[in-house]
């Protein structure tokens, strides 16, 4: 009988245990901890009041457990329940400081309503470029975009809002002629809200405007402005695209992270 040879080259053996390689990090994608610490340093620089009111919300938490465990008679049980609360009251105030923060970054900028749609949840539709756009004036040979004009549209339960920004005149003439074309599309039965995004008299804070828009009464179902939105992509599709102005890239609005916002 002849023996049975097998070839295995010069393959290298697999141990049994052999460690698996580590993924390399993605740069785009840090871990909850490195984001966390990016909020946190971002808010500190924008707000350095953020630091002390999360001091004093994780005290007040920590106060209440203790005068509860006093009463009760369990101090180090309540004492041990109001930690992780403390740090979680610390996380809140954190989220809503970085939040404002974030707003008061771009607030002013081109295009900033844009990333105030961004942080609508389901059940809404929205643009990210802007449904009519008028340019300002020129600075030294140059558009300048902090004059221009823009609005932008979303439709949701309340209807259709139309969110204008930038000189007040321009902005809310642009606002009047898409609010015509909007309700000629969409018919009386669906309401049109037009808000107006600004500091000014009559005008809505960036950071109020998710606030005010979930504010309008329900009018329509999911399935209904769904209905809507496709009504409004005929009413884009029929037409040219709205006048950008120059130097801006709508298809990179200003962006904010949900995640970095809560703190996660």
């Amino acid at each position: 009988m002849s023996a049975r040879t097998t070839d295995t080259g010069d393959a290298p053996k697999k141990g049994l245990f052999r460690r698996r390689p580590k993924k390399a990090k993605d740069p785009n994608n840090p871990g909850r901890i490195a984001q966390f610490r990016q909020v946190f340093t971002m808010t500190r620089k924008a707000d350095p009041a953020a630091v002390w009111w999360m001091i004093l919300a994780a005290l007040a938490v920590l106060l209440v457990a203790l005068l509860i465990g006093i009463w009760w008679g369990q101090v180090i049980y309540m004492l041990i329940l109001g930690i992780p609360l403390a740090f979680l009251a610390a996380i809140v105030i954190l989220g809503r400081r970085a939040e404002r923060a974030a707003f008061a970054q771009i607030e002013g900028q081109p295009g900033a309503s844009s990333a105030v749609l961004g942080q609508l949840r389901r059940g809404w539709y929205y643009e990210q470029e802007p449904v009519a756009a008028e340019a300002g004036g020129t600075m030294r040979g140059m558009r300048d975009l902090h004059n221009a004009a823009m609005v932008f549209r979303a439709v949701g339960k309340p209807g259709v809002i139309l969110l204008a920004e930038g000189p007040k005149g321009a902005a809310q003439r642009l606002a009047t002629a898409e609010r015509r074309k909007v309700a000629r599309v969409v018919g009386e039965e669906v309401p049109v809200h037009t808000i107006m995004v600004g500091n000014g008299e009559g005008q809505t804070p960036l950071r109020k405007v998710t606030k005010t828009m979930k504010g309008y009464p329900k009018a329509l179902s999911r399935d209904e402005a769904g209905m809507v939105q496709q009504r409004m992509k005929a009413l884009g599709g029929g037409r040219k695209r709205a006048p950008v102005p120059a130097g801006m890239d709508p298809s990179r609005p200003p962006k904010m992270s949900r995640k970095a916002l809560r703190g996660r």
